[in-house]
């Protein structure tokens, strides 16, 4: 007699992700503000002119300290996967010290 075999565990749904025209085209950010406290993180992505004070912020997004953990690990896959095809990037201004953000 043939063994029976366990029923596979039911796997979950097929995430679909709606986006509207507008959001789909996408904003440009060259700096982003980052604010947290113990429940939350605030980034605000911000658009800066060359040679103008006044920065605006493009977008707002607010989450949660274990979703920007695994945020920042999946971020650090795809840079080193970007830098495997295109190069390292060196410093990202000349004479920066790392660890100055913005």
């Amino acid at each position: 007699m043939a063994e029976q075999q366990p029923p596979a565990p039911p796997q979950p749904p097929k995430l679909q992700i709606k986006m509207d025209e507008q959001t789909a085209h996408g904003v440009y950010a060259n700096m982003v503000l980052i604010h947290s406290n113990d429940s939350e993180f605030t980034l605000d992505f911000c658009f800066v002119q060359p040679h103008q004070p006044l920065a605006s912020v493009r977008s707002r997004v607010i989450t949660s300290p274990r979703h920007i953990k695994r945020f920042l690990r999946i971020l650090g896959q795809q840079m080193d996967r970007w830098e495997q095809l295109h190069g390292e990037i060196g410093p990202l201004t000349p004479g920066e010290p790392e660890g100055n953000y913005h």
